[in-house]
């Protein structure tokens, strides 16, 4: 609103205030008529301002010494009291329009003080758990325009690699920005904010308020890059860990078949054994089941390398879970020999959809650890049965029951309970089948019985909308 219209209508209330009182000039007593008088001029000072006030309180003065003190229609005053009255009326009246102008100065105050404060937070919630500088630059430019109501705000970001945002994404203004304001921290300068807005012209509050902005930003850069630097900190650590493992892990089971077919090639080829003996068949059988071995080893070692980097891929199909579980057992009869094995996996199970040589790398993985682990001559059991639309499987052993607290980490990369000079094995067949089983969308968990320990795993009968095909009737049947 311009100054001539608030004037204007100050002037146009006290004169409408003033007929009022005229006409009741007979009913009211002069100092009442001051008195009420106050009450317009505070009205005038909380719309308008003090000099609109002031200004009021003048011309009150005068209208009241005018129409209302005698002698009447002139400025001339012949009682003392009347003096007295009218210089009590305009120093009041100043004093009024000063507490209002002053508590509307503080009110205006408090109000934009809770406006920055609600900004403020806004931007630290909008930025809190934001670890990637793009991310942080757009939510920072999206509360700058907001909040200033700008034409353009852009972003210049000098980091490990420097880049510019700005917003709108298009039409920069050719001109020079209205403000610029630096990203600063403690490590020094991290950027800028450049800011266009023609009019109206950008205040002090708000440039305090867009380098408040500017300050926020700089912390959430800082504590990204922090953030960022903490996690490849945590990755090389992880990774001189994985070293450590594997060097102590792998070493061991690789010197181990390497040593064997060492030494059995060797007594062949020095010819210390005779074509015709039989120590030459059962080295030779050496040869074969630790080459198996290594390659076991070697296999794993690849399988764990895919999983990690998500190369691991099921190629899916429907499958009869009988048949994997008995082409495993085909394949380790020589290996369980000295344990009972019982299949409990009904051939009218519904089809599965899993990748058929995966799932027998988890059901070799799951019988080999139980072998490793079971004493000789006890009961390795099988179990399949269908919940809902669920597979459910569990390899159950007589062996060594886990402590508890070990249970939900056995799945992990190289974690061993048995130390490896007493149980061979390099802590990653249960970590694969994990793996595989989850790139299944199925869950692989471990449980104590009362007997001893089971390794309980689910998978879905779902693949892509589409339900388990029913088994031919001449499967059913055989």
């Amino acid at each position: 609103m311009s100054s001539f219209r608030r004037y204007l209508q100050a002037f146009l209330l006290i004169a409408s205030v003033t007929l009022l009182f005229f006409a009741l000039s007979d009913r009211l007593d002069k100092t009442l008529i001051a008195l009420i008088y106050l009450i317009p001029l505070g009205f005038i000072t909380a719309l308008w301002g003090l000099g609109t006030g002031i200004t009021s309180a003048v011309l009150t003065f005068v209208t009241f010494n005018y129409f209302f003190i005698e002698p009447y229609y002139t400025f001339a005053v012949h009682n003392p009291t009347d003096v007295l009255i009218l210089i009590v009326f305009l120093i009041v009246a100043v004093v009024i329009s000063q507490l209002v102008a002053r508590a509307q100065r503080g009110l205006a105050l408090a109000t934009a003080r809770e406006r920055e404060a609600t900004q403020l937070y806004e931007l630290s919630v909008a930025l809190a758990g934001l670890h990637n500088d793009q991310a942080i630059a757009e939510i920072l430019a999206k509360h700058i325009q907001t909040t200033s109501q700008g034409e353009s705000v852009e972003l210049n970001i000098i980091g490990a690699q420097p880049f510019v945002f700005h917003l709108p994404e298009s039409n920069l203004p050719t001109r020079s920005p209205e403000l610029i304001v630096p990203i600063q921290a403690a490590r020094g300068v991290l950027g800028e904010i450049r800011l266009w807005r023609a009019a109206p012209a950008i205040s002090s509050g708000e440039r305090r308020l867009l380098q408040t902005f500017a300050s926020q930003g700089a912390l959430a850069l800082e504590r990204a890059w922090l953030a960022q630097a903490e996690s490849r900190a945590r990755v090389l650590e992880e990774s001189d860990k994985l070293k450590s493992a594997i060097l102590s892990s792998v070493s061991h089971e690789l010197r181990t078949p390497l040593s064997t077919i060492k030494a059995a090639s060797s007594s062949l080829r020095g010819r210390e054994v005779g074509w015709d003996s039989p120590a030459r068949a059962e080295l030779i059988a050496a040869i074969d089941d630790e080459a198996d071995h290594l390659n076991m080893l070697v296999g794993n070692l690849l399988d764990m390398s895919r999983i990690e980097s998500g190369a691991l891929k099921p190629k899916r199909d429907w499958n009869i879970l009988s048949e994997i579980v008995g082409s495993v057992l085909v394949r380790m009869k020589h290996s369980t020999e000295e344990h009972q094995i019982e299949v409990a996996v009904p051939e009218n199970l519904p089809l599965v959809p899993v990748d058929y040589v995966q799932m027998q790398q988890v059901f070799t993985n799951l019988l080999s650890n139980s072998l490793k682990y079971a004493p000789a001559n006890t009961k390795i059991c099988i179990h399949a049965h269908v919940e809902d639309e669920t597979m459910c499987v569990q390899v159950s052993n007589q062996g060594p029951q886990i402590p508890p607290e070990h249970l939900n980490r056995i799945f992990d990369k190289f974690y061993r309970i048995t130390a490896a000079d007493r149980v061979t094995g390099t802590g990653l067949g249960l970590s694969i089948c994990k793996g595989i089983i989850e790139a299944h969308g199925g869950h692989i968990w471990a449980e104590n019985l009362t007997e001893g320990l089971a390794f309980n795993f689910t998978l879905p009968l779902i693949w892509d909308g589409a339900t388990p095909s029913p088994l031919p009737i001449d499967m059913e049947t055989e």
